[in-house]
């Protein structure tokens, strides 16, 4: 009941508007930029808004709530990436007249082949970012209302899908502008809240966390996906039905779905390949990704993938091109820089009282529902169930607000870059893609949604970063450069990705260069469009293209005028 509470009015103000949209919807122009006819302040709430997605309202909180404050960098790299595009990308890019960014690729050098490069990359680059919108919005759905995993996949599928291909572009825009919004407004009142009704003790316990080593009081764990958890001391544990089982020291395997009741004063298992919550590593600002021993390292390594990945998510980058031109693209993204700073105040006190109140979800696997369960944690009334209520359907409203644009920009690269099609067969499209990404985040249970959302960050920053940045400013760029040094980003990242997720287990640096290859992916890229354009030939019009990509738009009527 608290579920379909929760996503009821979310999805059908989301059908709503998509069927409102529809009435505008007339060509492939109105479908991908909705005519670029958005204003910088709805523009920058509905960036805002999509940009928003699940990583930012329950990843950043569940990641906190395992690997301590280290984890608000995230944040930090997503903001900054914003101000790196404001200075380098947003204005020149909406100038190039392109929908899409291959249709910006084919456009500055001329290179058809360049263009379905691209469309690839973006259909990679949406993928690792739609999955995990789909996967949390089951894990959200589970844990609230009791359903199985999959329901929440295919309601966040089937809503998306529907209200794009009713209204496109210009649906979405009012969506995510409203949603954000939404979010923002579900996301603070709960969370200040929280922080008066938890007291002054818990407060205190949150700035001050203790190592969660044992647990104070019986707990019960219900492992929502397959975890190994190693036992140092042994254990007897209760399951759901009441049957009694003494957990040895060793190794145990414990499957999606099982539930056990651990008594008060146990030690806490250990999850294999996951560091527990601990003190005074919680208390460090840094990452230790993979923990690999690194931290300073990892922390750059995360920051490099994020601001450079920004500025390469192709879902934001069509976004400047709803825009009237280069000065309103402009102020779009200095509208978002501040709209997102305004957000991201919140997510580190969830995962502060997180740390706290719910240290045993890095048990279960499902840190990322720690935003949603806290407020039944603080409060086991109706004001408890009012405020889950009220989150519930903020975290909803951030996937579909994300999923809205990620299915946008596969449809587009599909029906528009790939094979050229007309409105009907984007509309097509948006529906197929949809149920392709459900298929595909079924089995997606097991994977964390900022780590899928990280690498999605990684393969932008190592292919359409270098393409824009030198595309946009260096006039030498050329096309066997470009399609080398996308190419070689695309390889380094993924190859990286793959290690990472089929390849043996590491430690050390080579730990952190493969679970996060953005600091050598990317200067790879860079180097390898460098020196390969060097060494062939620009195309002749190249220093005609720049100046229209530099050129203010009124300034060619205007010398026209004076003459």
């Amino acid at each position: 009941m608290t579920a379909f509470l929760a996503v009821t009015p979310v999805v059908l103000l989301t059908l709503f508007i998509g069927l409102r949209g529809m009435a505008t919807m007339r060509t492939t122009s109105d479908f991908l930029v909705a005519s670029r006819g958005m204003s910088p302040l709805v523009n920058s709430a509905a960036v805002s808004g999509e940009y928003l997605s699940a990583a930012s309202f329950l990843g950043v909180a569940g990641m906190m709530v395992k690997d301590g404050v280290g984890a608000l960098w995230y944040p930090v790299g997503f903001t900054a990436g914003y101000v790196a595009m404001l200075v380098l990308v947003a204005a020149p890019l909406r100038r190039s007249g392109a929908l899409t960014v291959p249709d910006f690729a084919e456009a500055r050098l001329g290179s058809p082949a360049l263009r379905r490069l691209t469309a690839v990359v973006v259909l990679i680059i949406a993928v690792l970012y739609l999955v995990p919108q789909f996967r949390t919005a089951g894990l959200v759905l589970s844990v609230v209302g009791g359903t199985r995993y999959w329901v929440g996949v295919v309601i966040a599928g089937a809503v998306i899908s529907i209200a794009l291909a009713l209204g496109g572009m210009r649906a979405a825009t009012y969506v995510q502008a409203f949603q954000f919004c939404l979010k923002l407004v579900l996301f603070a009142v709960p969370a200040v809240w929280l922080l008066v009704s938890a007291g002054a003790q818990l407060r205190e316990e949150a700035v001050h966390p203790v190592e969660f080593t044992h647990f104070e009081e019986r707990t019960r764990v219900e492992f929502r996906i397959g975890v190994t958890l190693r036992i140092t001391e042994p254990v007897r544990v209760r399951a759901r039905d009441g049957h009694a089982e003494l957990l040895r020291p060793g190794e145990h395997r414990m499957e999606a779905g099982r539930s056990l009741a651990f008594p008060a004063g146990a030690a806490v298992p250990r999850v294999v390949g996951v560091s527990p919550p601990a003190g005074q590593q919680w208390q460090r600002p840094l990452l230790d990704v993979a923990d690999a021993g690194h931290p300073l390292f990892g922390t750059w390594a995360v920051l490099v993938a994020t601001v450079c990945g920004t500025m390469g998510l192709p879902h934001v980058l069509v976004r400047f091109h709803t825009n009237p031109d280069g000065a309103a693209a402009r102020r779009t993204a200095a509208l978002t820089v501040g709209l997102l700073s305004l957000f991201y105040l919140f997510p580190g006190i969830y995962g502060a009282l997180g740390k706290v109140l719910l240290p045993e979800l890095y048990l279960s696997g499902t840190a990322d529902t720690a935003v949603v369960e806290l407020p039944a944690r603080v409060d086991g009334g109706w004001v408890g169930t009012l405020f889950t209520v009220l989150l519930t359907s903020g975290s909803f409203a951030a996937f579909l607000a994300t999923s809205l644009g990620l299915l946008l920009v596969v449809s587009g690269a599909i029906s528009h870059d790939l094979a050229a099609g007309g409105l009907n067969r984007l509309r097509g499209t948006a529906l197929l893609a949809a149920a392709a990404v459900i298929l595909l985040s079924v089995p997606a249970v097991f994977l964390e949604a900022n780590i899928l959302v990280t690498w999605a960050f990684t393969v932008a920053a190592a292919t359409f970063c270098p393409l824009l940045v030198l595309g946009i400013w260096w006039s030498r760029l050329t096309v066997e450069g470009a399609v080398s040094g996308v190419l070689v980003g695309l390889l380094g990242s993924s190859a990286g990705i793959a290690v990472t997720l089929f390849g043996p287990p590491l430690d050390g640096w080579p730990a952190v260069l493969t679970a996060q290859p953005a600091p050598w992916s990317v200067p790879l890229a860079f180097g390898t469009m460098l020196l390969v354009s060097l060494r062939t030939r620009a195309p002749s019009w190249a220093s005609t293209e720049m100046l229209r990509l530099h050129l203010d738009e009124e300034q060619p009527a205007r010398r026209v005028r004076q003459r």
